[in-house]
């Protein structure tokens, strides 16, 4: 099982891919969104989305600005205001 995850930025989509966990950086602390995530939305801090291609991979870091995170049935969608290149 895989998890789906998107990241977005107002210009434009910038991930769409299935992976194994993401760990966002929220207001309120990091959380870890694996498949079959109970549905949650949250604003987010700046700071790194950690994604995890793989079960005991290391993880690939994206710098974001702000945003939202939303997990629903579809998987994981990261709005960010901005990404760090």
């Amino acid at each position: 099982m895989a998890l789906h995850f998107e990241l977005v930025t107002p210009e434009k989509l910038v991930r769409s891919e299935d992976v194994h966990m993401v760990v966002v950086p929220g207001t309120e602390g990091d959380f870890g969104v694996l498949e079959g995530h109970a549905p949650v939305m949250s604003t987010i801090r700046d700071g790194a989305v950690q994604i995890y291609r793989t079960e005991g991979a290391q993880p690939e870091n994206v710098e974001v600005r702000g945003g939202f995170a939303e997990v629903g049935e579809n998987g994981l969608t990261v709005l960010a205001e901005r990404i760090e290149d």
